[in-house]
């Protein structure tokens, strides 16, 4: 749980709603664990946890909001008699439940958080900002307010997440995983196996005479349901999507070339220095150094010498390649770009102190020119347009539909462009069983499509980068059986790969005989004519060019210098092999790996914790649900 707090409160709508932190990862211990908690308690109430109540228009704006957050990470809208065959209802409650019982917590403890510290934590959200880099607040009520927030609710709920993390960071602690987890973890993920192996093909199968008639007709009946005409469905799209209403041949020059001017910098490669720099606690000390660089011994003396005189290392003085952006103090920044290669500045008043500075490597950067961008801006400014115009062209949308208009309608009356898709199934394939051309990939539209109905008006999905996809289905064809006649040739070549399966198996069965019986592989190979393969370093999940995953799955259920058969990528393929040697991986809980599975691990054990932690509070304040209260929001009957 404490992993899905951080990462909740990485992104703007888990800092505002708490989506996924305290949600389907608290079902297992936010209700179900209490017994006998549905009872009547109130006509008006849904949850009562320690005297605090949830109305059923509360809960209704909560559980709706939720639902229309799981269905734009879905990528399709889920329908109230979907969201209790999922067990959503449930799920959404439990994440209510567990929310509750940590807000009574955070109130019984008197925690509590400044209004600056909120207004600072939106204010810095990179989602909020405008194309200036700054915090933009049109932005900021855009997102929210599609989000379904007004700013105060917005806000509240910024402050209800930050004391649940606090909550939640506090009861976990600094929890460390046992080092013999780690160390059976890391034998898992990483033990090594090598095998070798012989591959068997069609070609060792023999010759497969063609079916008759009759067993083509037999096969074909025992297995009509492979051969099903899928059910295909008319759909029409219509995309609101910044990228697609973007008009940058009406960006003018003029508005251009200020962008240009104002992010100069951005476009192309900035100058890079490699600087060094010595920092004095006195302008007479760095004065008197920089005074001797450059003259001849015996008073001379080099930067390098001035740095050893003053005790530093080579890491002291290093700052690095980098730009003058990237130099936080302005006036060293100045003076190290105004320098020729290998000079060293004069005494320069920072904010740290008093510095000199030397430049050695000078890697030149490269300005763009407007025209070489102007293209770019414009599409850029053209999409920042769209994006503030998207609500009021979706109310357009909305409006039309509501009025019974169709898709196609709608975007032709509204000048904007919708693609019909005549025929598609469910694996996304038109007629001719390839894939649909131009069907769209994020949001997923086909599973939404097949769970709605013609004439039915349904609810946009999300596009990346906040648009919005609009679908209609506009015919359904059913699913039907086939005649043989229809899929002569598809159901000739299942047959024949059945066969040649069937034909494979024994020949792998009578090889491994052989090889138990003391046999050599490299002798069974050479007896039956196949080639000997070996393959090294073998990690379990993960298969190679050559060698499938149920090979390397079955190689990992077998020891060392045991034997075994395997099913290939395709029926037509099998494999006999032996596992030669199996390789234990070493473990240094201070490498990188060591380290990141540590973290893993702790997180894991921190999820149970604070599970536990909720499911104790729950106790102890009481934990009230009104079935009846309830099923007037999610529907359904009491359960």
């Amino acid at each position: 749980m404490l992993r899905g707090i951080q990462k909740a409160t990485s992104t703007w709508l888990g800092k505002g709603v708490l989506a996924v932190v305290m949600g389907f990862l608290v079902i297992s211990f936010a209700i179900w664990g209490i017994g006998d908690i549905f009872r009547g308690f109130g006509r008006n109430a849904v949850v009562d946890i320690g005297g605090t109540e949830i109305s059923v228009e509360q809960f209704r704006q909560y559980y709706t909001d939720k639902l229309q957050q799981v269905s734009r990470q879905m990528g399709r809208s889920i329908t109230p008699d979907q969201a209790r065959a999922f067990g959503l209802d449930r799920q959404i409650l439990g994440q209510l439940v567990a929310e509750m019982t940590l807000d009574e917590q955070a109130r019984s403890l008197r925690l509590g958080i400044a209004d600056a510290d909120i207004a600072k934590r939106i204010t810095d959200d990179p989602n909020f900002r405008g194309l200036n880099g700054q915090f933009d607040r049109s932005r900021f009520e855009q997102i929210i307010r599609q989000a379904g927030y007004t700013e105060a609710r917005f806000v509240a709920e910024q402050r209800n997440v930050t004391l649940r993390r606090q909550i939640a960071v506090t009861v976990t602690g600094d929890l460390r995983a046992p080092r013999s987890m780690m160390e059976a973890v890391n034998q898992y993920q990483n033990e090594r196996r090598d095998i070798e192996y012989v591959a068997l093909g069609p070609a060792q199968a023999g010759d497969v005479p063609q079916p008759t008639p009759e067993q083509l007709g037999a096969y074909f009946e025992e297995r009509k349901t492979f051969f099903r005409a899928p059910e295909y469905r008319k759909v029409t799209l219509l995309a609101l999507a910044p990228a697609e209403l973007a008009k940058p041949d009406q960006v003018s020059d003029a508005d251009a070339k200020a962008f240009y001017e104002q992010r100069k910098d951005t476009f192309g490669k900035p100058e890079k220095r490699a600087l060094r720099q010595i920092v004095f606690p006195n302008e007479a000390d760095a004065a008197a150094a920089r005074e001797r660089i450059g003259k001849p011994a015996p008073l001379g003396a080099t930067f390098d010498d001035i740095a050893k005189e003053r005790e530093l290392k080579a890491s002291d003085t290093d700052v690095g390649l980098v730009a003058k952006t990237e130099i936080i103090d302005p006036a060293v920044a100045e003076a190290a770009f105004a320098l020729k290669s290998d000079e060293v500045s004069q005494p320069v008043k920072g904010r740290f102190g008093i510095v000199l500075v030397k430049v050695g490597k000078i890697e030149p950067g490269e300005q763009k020119t407007y025209e070489d961008v102007a293209a770019q801006i414009k599409q850029q400014l053209a999409e920042a347009r769209a994006r503030n115009e998207l609500n009021s062209l979706r109310d357009k949308v909305e409006d039309e539909r509501a009025a019974g208009a169709t898709l196609a309608e709608t975007a032709k009356k509204l000048n904007l462009k919708s693609v019909t898709i005549e025929a598609v199934d469910r694996g996304g394939r038109g007629l001719d069983g390839k894939p649909v051309a131009g069907l769209p990939q994020t949001p997923d539209v086909i599973t939404p499509a097949f769970a709605t109905d013609v004439g039915v008006d349904n609810e946009a999905l999300q596009l990346p980068g906040n648009g919005y996809l609009y679908f209609d289905v506009t015919n359904i064809t059913p699913s039907r059986d086939r005649t043989l006649d229809e899929v002569k040739d598809q159901v000739a070549t299942r047959w024949r790969d059945d066969e040649i399966a069937k034909r494979l198996q024994a020949k792998s069965e009578e090889l491994l005989g052989k090889l138990k019986a003391g046999t050599p592989l490299a002798q069974v190979a050479s007896e039956a004519g196949l080639k000997l393969e070996t393959a090294v370093g073998l990690r379990r999940g993960q298969p190679t060019q050559t060698v499938p995953a149920k090979l390397i799955d079955a190689a990992f259920k077998t020891p060392k210098d045991g034997a075994g058969t395997a099913e290939g990528a395709s029926d037509t393929q099998r494999f006999v092999f032996r596992v030669t040697q199996v390789t234990a991986p070493t473990f240094d809980p201070a490498s990188p790996q060591g380290q990141q599975l540590a973290t893993t691990l702790q997180n894991s054990y921190a999820d149970d914790i604070i599970g536990q932690y909720v499911a104790r509070l729950e106790a102890d304040y009481g934990v009230k649900i009104n079935q009846a209260a309830l099923n007037q929001v999610v529907g359904g009957s009491a359960q």
